[in-house]
């Protein structure tokens, strides 16, 4: 409901797979795995569509209504929460930094609601991709362990590989790019009962989350690392980000196609946006420092 009203008048929630007349956009707000054929539904209403999924088939499903939303002259916005979401705008800006951008490595710790922390559960026990050198690599979930700083107070977390859908969506944006990766932090325990059920019923909401994007590349002949992050409740800045992207849509700042945060038109316009809804960008310069 708190989306609902962010958005302002006409704004309406709709259960199953009516769409009614005079809808320009929806945002998908279901669980994980749910959202590709409702996509498929509204585009060939017409209809641009905000999906906020972060499974992986899921993904390359809604990556494939590329044409038919190009044909029926919608967008179809995949990802559109903290991670993928943020991230991919995180990593447009900081990009920005650089001539060349060689690595786009991202992580997050914490999740939103219980169908938010069931995925989280399930990604871990998944295959993850990561993209080296031109070609797609399948790498075993809760492998690769690093520790990655995020912004106090979190600090540093062990991440691990899982199946997560960011590099499906951040290669396509980044021309030349060598290497793209996604982690997501977890505990000895987590990584031990990711195959099995979830052994509690999640909570209402998780905690405090928080997202990296590092970027490393070339300005001139120099190498340089450049690192941004933000920090959150992962269901506010998911909400934040769907709603403030609904929005941009809905002012004509998308174009037709299917693709991730990283790929939108006015993409600063729309970090501002995220912004102002209290989820604030940082840069990281020895200390951490908001942009």
């Amino acid at each position: 409901m708190r989306l609902v009203e962010t958005l302002g008048s006409g704004t309406e929630v709709g259960e199953g797979r009516q769409i009614s007349d005079g809808t320009d956009a929806v945002v998908l707000a279901t669980p994980a795995g749910s959202q590709a054929a409702l996509a498929r539904r509204a585009v060939h209403h017409g209809v641009s569509v905000i999906s906020t999924s972060n499974q992986m088939s899921e993904v390359r499903r809604l990556l494939t209504l590329e044409q038919e939303a190009r044909h029926h002259g919608v967008a179809v916005v995949i990802g559109a929460g903290f991670m993928p979401g943020l991230t991919g705008l995180l990593a447009r800006h900081g990009a920005n930094e650089l001539d060349v951008v060689d690595e786009i490595h991202v992580a997050k710790v914490g999740t939103g609601g219980p169908a938010c922390a069931r995925q989280h559960h399930r990604a871990l026990s998944s295959t993850g991709l990561d993209w080296r050198d031109g070609k797609w690599t399948r790498r075993s979930g809760g492998s690769g362990r690093e520790l990655a700083y995020f912004p106090d107070p979190i600090g540093g977390r062990d991440c691990y590989r899982a199946g997560l859908p960011d590099a499906l969506l951040l290669v396509p944006e980044f021309a030349g790019v060598e290497r793209v990766t996604a982690r997501q932090a977890a505990t000895r325990r987590d990584r031990l009962t990711a195959p099995l059920p979830m052994l509690r019923p999640p909570h209402a909401e998780g905690g405090i989350g928080a997202v990296r994007v590092e970027l490393r590349g070339r300005v001139g002949i120099e190498r340089r690392v450049v690192v941004m992050g933000a920090i959150e409740r992962p269901a506010v800045a998911a909400g934040a980000v769907a709603a403030s992207t609904a929005l941009h849509v809905l002012d004509g700042h998308a174009e037709p196609g299917a693709y991730g945060l990283a790929g939108m038109a006015e993409y600063l316009m729309l970090l501002r946006a995220v912004g102002d809804c209290g989820v604030r960008p940082m840069r990281f310069e020895g200390v951490t420092t908001f942009l």
